[in-house]
């Protein structure tokens, strides 16, 4: 996976990175991303793409991506909540919804 540094604007950030810190790219093709939620115990990334009203899955065991959920309810905001399972926020209608991890 292409790895690449990142530079650092405001020295206040400084002690939230350590030395060896990278930023790997791990998708392209999203209109806006954000909201991501990490599931450790599935090694996991869910992320939103708003504007494409889908939801998007990275896999760590083995690179891939793939559709999540899509309608999303141009879901932005996602967390984990204690038990493991899936919050999210979404525009379509500003329901809060919920999925267990999986």
């Amino acid at each position: 996976m292409p790895q690449d540094s990142f530079e650092l604007l405001d020295p206040r950030f400084r002690r939230l990175t350590s030395g060896n810190a990278h930023v790997h790219k791990l998708f392209t093709g999203c209109q806006w991303a954000e909201g991501p939620a990490w599931f450790g115990a599935g090694r996991y990334l869910i992320w939103s793409d708003i504007p494409a009203n889908r939801m998007l899955r990275y896999d760590e065991t083995d690179g891939s991506v793939s559709v999540f959920r899509q309608p999303s309810g141009n879901s932005n905001g996602n967390t984990v909540d204690r038990e493991g399972r899936l919050v999210t926020c979404e525009h379509s209608g500003s329901p809060i919804t919920g999925k267990a991890s999986g």
